[in-house]
């Protein structure tokens, strides 16, 4: 594949930033299909919540990486990545341009990056036989015999996090080599794809917190409750990844009666917006992003013919 052929669009910003609604856009004008970069709307039953693009807003614009996991699934970025880029090199195949869309930062740097990740399953023996090992013997210990194969791993972490500490022997007894070296090596590797990414952002950081509180009211009206109701009642546990998440989290503990409806709303805006700024720490990093600023009201079609200068000017459009 030339270099040519792996050029993408990504469009990041924060949440109700209009990601989804300028890709659909940009997809119809440059004959493109959407990959979603987020981190929620990969699971099934997990639409209101997670602002799941509906039909209508998909526009017959084909979307992947929705709908591909089961909440109660443990979803890895390197599950995500395997996915999305089978997804973008598809669309590449067919002379499409893949649009990768969405807030995950983690999704949309791994993806782009070509970065590999050690192989591992979460149920295999090795990780059954460390994870026994270290409730037999403490983090201190489990920590000492790292430091000994994996000096530079091991300095880094904390005998409580046991995650860390249990996945990188996991990888040292597998693989052989220090989950260090395997990092080294993975970030020479030269880019999966040639991206060029627009940002989008509101001038006024009051009408950010505006639409994402118009955002939540939204979730509200259209059922948020009930469907969190219905994941309970399908037997999925609150305690699982999927339902930490921001609108689920706060929604099931007013279900429980730990807090009231109006509770749990405010709760989830105010969670909303500080999530917004890490997400907009995590991509003002990127320097070579075109950032597109929104007025109090979005126009779509002044940013869409900005988004097609700036396509141009990278070799696409």
């Amino acid at each position: 594949m030339s270099s040519k052929a792996k050029k993408i669009l990504v469009i990041v910003g924060p949440t109700a930033s209009g990601k989804t609604r300028l890709a659909v856009e940009l997809a119809k004008e440059h004959n493109g299909e959407v990959v979603s970069a987020d981190s929620m709307q990969i699971y099934r039953g997990m639409d209101i919540g997670t602002a799941k693009p509906t039909a209508e807003e998909m526009g017959g614009i084909p979307h992947h990486m929705i709908d591909v996991a089961d909440p109660w699934e443990d979803f890895s970025v390197a599950r995500y990545v395997a996915m999305a880029a089978a997804c973008v090199d598809n669309i590449l195949s067919r002379g499409k341009l893949p649009i990768l869309a969405g807030g995950t930062g983690l999704y949309v740097d791994s993806l782009l990056s070509g970065r590999t990740f050690a192989a591992f399953a979460p149920d295999s023996p090795l990780r059954g036989e460390l994870e026994a090992e270290l409730a037999q013997r403490g983090g201190e210990a489990m920590l000492e015999e790292l430091s000994k194969v994996d000096p530079e791993s091991a300095q880094r972490l904390h005998p409580n996090d046991h995650k860390r500490i249990v996945r990188a022997l996991e990888v040292y007894r597998s693989t052989g080599k220090t989950i260090s070296e395997h990092n080294r090596e993975t970030r020479a590797l030269p880019p999966r794809y040639e991206a060029v990414t627009i940002g989008l952002n509101f001038r006024d950081r009051g009408d950010l917190w505006a639409r994402i509180d118009q955002r939540v009211d939204q979730m509200a009206a259209a059922g948020l409750e009930g469907e969190v109701r219905s994941l309970l009642a399908s037997g999925l546990p609150r305690t699982c990844t999927a339902m930490q998440a921001i609108g689920y989290k706060e929604f099931v503990a007013a279900v429980e009666g730990e807090l009231s409806w109006r509770e749990a709303e405010e709760l989830v805006k105010l969670r909303s917006r500080q999530y917004a700024k890490r997400q907009l720490t995590w991509f003002k990093r990127n320097r070579d992003t075109h950032w597109l600023l929104w007025d109090r009201n979005p126009d779509f079609g002044n940013t869409r013919r900005r988004s097609t200068e700036i396509l141009r000017e990278f070799g696409l459009g």
